[in-house]
């Protein structure tokens, strides 16, 4: 048995066909089915039940088939942290969502080039989801999400919970206030959620906010980005929350108001793979802890300037 058999296993049992497995594998079908077949020769046991269609696994063929399948990603893992650790093949690359490109990831990359200018870095925009997987098969270094979810095989770290805001059409009656929102109130109106697919996403993480207060918003409208679903708020179609740094994404068209609700946030996670001791990835960290204590000087230092000078009454000649 070796990793060609568990490859061309993982291919069928996930096509349940041999004819679109081999397509898949760029092979014809004979081997293929000689391939398989081998494979249960040696085990002992069948893994595949041939008279169902479409094809199905045995009870035996679903436990190897979880098992191949990661067995397959930590191989993918191996190769990638072993050409990373000779420097073959020595870049960064880093799989990010949208919104992060409004906080502190471009600052975070410029600082990067200018410590490391030896190293490529690479900015490949990815859902979370599809960021679990670029990492597992060696496409991507480091993922900044916004999506909570279970790997053993990665590392993932939340760097900070970013304050929701709700993003409203200039002409809407929640427009006229200046105050924070309640959910309640935003609960009211259509919403515009993103992305539609794939899931689970950032949609989902907003739609469970409503539903963690019992509410359901009155119509839900998916869109693929942010950027259209603020285009559609312009137009007066709906309600959309969005973090904090979006507002830096300016609209004349769109008001940001504050949310009353402390738990209204979206976090922003780091991911890595479990056991990647690469320097670059612990320079990158590095980084952001000191690209956020910058933010927090320079927020205490605008708050400051904000604030009115009082002086006291004059004293008399």
């Amino acid at each position: 048995m070796d990793f060609r058999h568990l490859k061309y296993f993982v291919a069928v049992a996930q096509e349940r066909s041999f004819t679109r497995a081999a397509e898949r594998l760029y092979i014809s079908q004979p081997p293929l089915s000689r391939q398989i077949q081998q494979l249960e020769e040696e085990l002992g046991l069948k893994l595949l039940d041939r008279e169902a269609r479409p094809l199905a696994l045995t009870e035996a063929g679903r436990f190897f088939h979880g098992r191949a399948v990661r067995m397959l990603e930590q191989l993918d893992e191996t190769i990638a942290m072993t050409r990373r650790l000779s420097q073959v093949d020595r870049r960064l690359v880093i799989g990010f969502v949208p919104s992060t490109m409004y906080g502190a990831l471009p600052r975070i990359a410029r600082l990067f080039r200018a410590r490391r200018p030896q190293v490529p870095l690479v900015l490949v925009e990815k859902t979370t989801v599809e960021q679990g997987e670029a990492l597992k098969a060696g496409q991507i270094d480091v993922g900044f999400g916004r999506v909570r979810f279970d790997d053993p095989s990665l590392k993932r770290e939340v760097l900070r919970e970013e304050p929701l805001v709700l993003a409203i059409p200039t002409e809407h009656p929640l427009a006229a206030e200046s105050g924070p929102v309640s959910l309640v109130q935003a609960a009211a109106f259509p919403q515009l959620v993103y992305p539609r697919k794939p899931r689970p996403s950032y949609a989902d993480h907003i739609l469970s906010l409503f539903r963690d207060m019992g509410l359901e918003p009155a119509e839900v409208q998916e869109v693929q980005e942010m950027q259209t679903a603020l285009g559609l708020v312009a137009a007066g179609m709906g309600l959309c929350l969005v973090p904090a740094s979006a507002q830096r994404l300016r609209r004349d068209e769109v008001v940001y108001r504050p949310l009353l609700e402390s738990n209204a946030t979206s976090p922003i996670i780091m991911s890595t793979r479990l056991n990647d001791q690469s320097e670059d990835i612990a320079l990158l960290r590095e980084l952001i802890d000191e690209v956020y204590r910058l933010q927090q000087a320079e927020k205490l230092e605008a708050e400051r300037k904000s604030m009115p000078v009082l002086t006291g009454p004059r004293s008399s000649p």
